[in-house]
């Protein structure tokens, strides 16, 4: 196997980790808040924290390192359309992904906070919910709109 195929084998392989990780975070976090149960927001608002710190924050820097790399590699220029678009919807995902982050992190100390103190959850922490929630549906679609042009790689 060249070079190559294994910058784009690691490159594949992250994004699927990074969306994937996303999206399954999402959607736990999204029927935790929805349960009306602390300590499940708790439980699952840490978790999150957690998966993004270990799979999304790793894969962010894979991501942008591989594909400039693969881009070189392929004498693409950077502003060759599909390459552009897909690093601009890359740097608007991520523009939305650092709010949720810091969304993610307060969230699941208001939660732990509630558990500990036996309270209900603060109105801040829906609130922020509402936040993280209206930055991850366009972050997503997004990340699926550079999936189908890393696939398609139109001209």
């Amino acid at each position: 196997m060249n070079t190559y195929l294994v910058i784009k084998w690691i490159h594949i392989l992250s994004s699927v980790l990074m969306v994937g990780t996303g999206f399954g975070s999402a959607y736990f976090m999204f029927f935790a808040n929805r349960s009306q149960s602390v300590a499940t927001q708790a439980i699952v608002s840490r978790l999150v924290v957690r998966a993004d710190w270990w799979f999304t924050t790793p894969t962010a820097i894979i991501q942008p390192a591989t594909g400039l790399v693969m881009a070189y590699m392929a004498g693409l220029p950077l502003s060759t359309p599909w390459v552009a678009l897909s690093l601009a919807l890359f740097v608007f995902a991520g523009l939305c992904w650092l709010p949720v982050v810091w969304l993610q992190i307060r969230m699941a100390a208001l939660a732990q906070e509630a558990v500990r103190s036996g309270t209900d959850l603060a109105d801040t922490y829906r609130r922020y919910a509402r936040r993280w929630e209206s930055l991850g549906y366009p972050a997503f679609l997004a990340m699926l709109a550079i999936f189908y042009l890393m696939v398609t790689k139109p001209v």
